[in-house]
């Protein structure tokens, strides 16, 4: 994988968009050789937090042809991006839980599976998210999501013309992953 994301930032084949495309393919080569079976390896990140030293192995590999700093920078990556995907999966898998639990303790009549799942598959949801995958009028929907923001599971926000329920702890999981 590192080899093959060196080649490609190495020839530079598109005028715009080769970062991008170049951290696809180490994701989507993963996953052909079995090492991952979900493409949820964020090594973007990794990259970006690093972005000198990761330019500097670019250049010193086209250079010296020495691999050995570039690999073991990217099996850092790698390793780094594992860790830390792999807590942020057991925070969200605990947030879970919890919310299952708040949900079947205070919300018992509206506490679904499929509810729970709704609220996790992204970190808002919509009226409209809730009435296509509940299957809900929209007075209920509404009544549902009300009753989630009351128990501090969601919060209300309306920006221009839309309203959106966010599950405040899922999206700061996702968006402060630590650095280890």
């Amino acid at each position: 994988m590192a080899i093959i994301h060196h080649q490609f930032e190495s020839i530079h084949p598109f005028y715009d968009g080769n970062g991008r495309t170049g951290r696809i393919i180490n994701i989507l080569y993963l996953v052909k050789e079995g090492l991952l079976t979900l493409p949820i390896l964020y090594l973007s990140r990794y990259i970006n937090q690093h972005k000198a030293e990761y330019y500097r192995l670019l250049q010193q590999t086209r250079q010296s042809q020495d691999w050995e700093p570039w690999l073991l920078f990217m099996l850092e990556g790698v390793a780094q991006t594992a860790q830390q995907t792999t807590q942020m999966i057991v925070n969200i898998k605990t947030q879970m839980q919890e919310v299952k639990h708040t949900m079947r303790s205070q919300l018992p009549k509206i506490y679904s599976q499929d509810l729970l799942n709704n609220l996790f598959n992204h970190p808002y949801t919509k009226i409209e998210f809730v009435m296509n995958e509940l299957l809900l009028s929209k007075p209920t929907a509404i009544k549902y999501l009300d009753a989630l923001i009351e128990v501090g599971i969601l919060q209300k926000h309306k920006i221009g013309r839309e309203t959106y329920y966010i599950n405040q702890r899922l999206f700061e999981t996702i968006m402060n992953v630590p650095k280890l």
